[in-house]
C-alpha cells in the first residue's frame, strides 16, 4: 500500500514547472538555523532533487509574482490544507487520519485529496482542480478558515491557515521525530489520481452558506427593497450612488489591488509619496485578512521593494499601524463621535481620492476607488445591459425622452430618472432640457 501511495510527486498536485512564478524553500541546517530561498516555478524539479533530505525543509504551497512567498506578491494558489498538531492531543498520525475522514462524513465534507504525515502531525490537503488568482484570495481565506475551524478539536493550527505558509516537503526527514515525511492516505478520482475538487463545489459543502443559496437569499431580500434600493444607490445626496457592494475584507483587498494600479498607470510611485502609499496598502492588506499582526514587517518590506522605497523609513514609522493590528485581531472597537468602528482605517471614496490626487481617467482603470459620477457611469452601464439581455428596446427613443421629461416634472431627480431608465443622470439632464 505505502508503494502505491509513493507513485506520484506530491509537488506536482498544485505546483507547475511551465507556469510563470515562484516558489520558495524554507530549510534548517544541521544547526537549526533557518535559510530561505525563492526560485523560478522552471527550476522546481532541480531544487527538489538536489535538496537534503536529511535535514527540515517545508515548500510554499502558493506561487508568487516575485522572489519571496509574501502574502502580497501571490499569483495563485492550487490548494487548501489544515495542519493538524495532532502529538499535542496524544494522537498518533495514522489515528489523526482516521478521525479526520469521520469528522468530514459526520460534517459533510469532502475527504480531503491527500494526508501527509509530517513526522509528528498530519497535513490534510484539499487539491482543486484549477489554481485560485490572486483575486479571489478573500473567499479562500474565508474557506481556509472554514476548514481549519472544522478540525479544532483533533488539534487543526489555527495559526496555519495563510496563504504565505509553508509546509514539510514528502521525503525529506523532521528532525525533531527522526520521522520522514510521507503520503498516508490518498482519495482517488475516477482516474485513479488524487481527487480534484472545483473551488465552488468545495466552497458549496463547506460555507456555512454556500454560494447558490446565499445568492437566493441576496435575491430575496433585493426582491422586497428593489424600488428603495434602486432610489437609495442613484439619490444625489448619498455617497453610494452606483457603487457594487463588497463584504469588508473584498473591500480591503480591492482597495489594495487599486492602490497598486494606481502606481503602475502613474510608472511608479513618486519619491515624497512612497511612506503614504506603502501606510495605506500596508493598512487595506491587514483589513483584507490576509496577513497579520505578525507578518507585517515583512510584507512591509515587499511593498517598499514593489514601489522602490528602500530608503528613508523604518520599522519605528509603522508602529501606530502596527498597534491597530493587533488590536483588530483581537476583536476589540474604537468609539468616535457615538459610533464603533475598526481599529485599523476604513476611510471613505471622497478621502482616498484626495489623498492621492485620483483623476476620472485614472477611476475607470480602478475598481473600488470612484467617485459618485464614475459610479453612476458603470451603474448605468450595468442596468443598460441588464435591460438589453431582458429584451428592452434600445435607449434614447421618443418614449425614453417623454417618460425622463415626465418624471423630472413630477419632482424625480436626475439620478433617480437615470436609475430607473438605465442611463447616465447626465444624458437624463440632456433629455430634460
Amino acid at each position: 500500500m505505502q508503494a502505491q501511495l509513493q507513485l506520484f510527486d506530491e509537488h506536482t498536485l498544485y505546483h507547475q514547472p511551465d507556469r510563470f512564478g515562484y516558489f520558495s524553500i524554507l530549510s534548517k541546517d544541521r544547526a537549526g538555523r533557518p535559510h530561505q530561498d525563492s526560485y523560478n516555478l522552471s527550476k522546481l524539479e532541480q531544487v527538489l532533487r538536489l535538496l537534503p533530505k536529511d535535514r527540515d525543509s517545508y515548500l510554499s504551497q502558493a506561487e508568487f509574482i516575485a522572489p519571496n512567498r509574501r502574502v502580497v506578491n501571490l499569483a495563485r494558489i492550487g490548494l487548501l490544507f489544515v495542519d493538524l498538531d495532532c502529538y499535542k492531543l496524544n494522537i498518533t498520525p495514522d489515528a489523526a487520519c482516521w478521525h479526520l475522514l469521520q469528522e468530514c462524513d459526520e460534517q459533510g465534507i469532502p475527504h480531503p485529496s491527500i494526508v501527509i504525515h509530517s513526522g509528528r502531525g498530519i497535513y490534510a490537503k484539499w487539491i482543486l482542480d484549477r489554481t485560485i488568482p490572486r483575486q479571489a484570495l478573500p473567499r479562500w481565506n474565508r474557506l481556509q478558515a472554514e476548514l481549519v475551524s472544522a478540525f479544532e478539536l483533533i488539534g487543526a493550527d489555527p495559526a496555519a491557515k495563510d496563504a504565505s505558509r509553508v509546509l514539510r516537503i514528502v521525503g525529506t526527514v523532521n528532525t525533531k521525530s527522526n520521522e520522514v515525511v510521507r503520503v498516508i492516505h490518498v482519495t482517488r478520482g475516477l482516474d485513479g489520481e488524487p481527487v480534484r475538487y472545483g473551488f465552488d463545489d468545495l466552497a458549496d459543502a463547506v460555507l456555512p452558506l454556500g454560494r447558490d443559496e446565499l445568492n437566493a437569499v441576496r435575491r430575496v431580500r433585493q426582491g422586497e427593497i428593489q424600488k428603495r434600493r434602486d432610489l437609495r444607490l442613484v439619490h444625489e445626496n448619498r455617497n453610494t450612488a452606483g457603487l457594487r457592494r463588497f463584504s469588508g475584507r473584498q473591500l480591503a483587498w480591492h482597495r489594495l489591488e487599486d492602490l497598486r494600479k494606481l502606481a503602475e498607470l502613474r510608472g511608479g510611485v513618486q519619491e515624497g509619496w512612497r511612506m503614504l502609499w506603502m501606510f495605506w496598502e500596508l493598512n487595506f492588506l491587514l483589513l483584507s485578512g490576509a496577513t497579520h499582526s505578525g507578518q507585517m514587517f515583512h510584507e512591509a518590506r515587499a511593498l517598499a521593494r514593489e514601489i522602490r522605497f528602500l530608503e528613508g523609513w523604518n520599522e519605528g514609522d509603522l508602529s501606530t499601524l502596527y498597534r491597530k493590528a493587533q488590536a483588530f485581531e483581537r476583536g476589540e472597537r474604537v468609539q468616535y463621535n457615538g459610533h464603533e468602528y475598526q481599529p485599523l482605517y476604513t476611510p471613505k471614496n471622497d478621502t482616498l481620492i484626495d489623498v492621492f490626487k485620483v483623476t476620472r481617467d485614472e477611476e475607470r482603470q480602478l475598481r473600488t476607488i470612484i467617485s459618485r459620477d464614475t459610479a453612476a457611469e458603470r451603474h448605468a452601464a450595468r442596468e443598460s445591459a441588464r435591460r438589453r439581455a431582458a429584451g428592452a428596446k434600445a435607449h434614447g427613443t421618443e418614449q425614453d425622452r417623454a417618460s425622463a421629461r415626465l418624471m423630472r416634472s413630477n419632482g424625480m431627480s436626475l439620478r433617480a430618472i437615470a436609475a430607473e431608465l438605465g442611463v447616465h443622470h447626465i444624458t437624463v439632464r440632456n433629455w430634460c432640457k
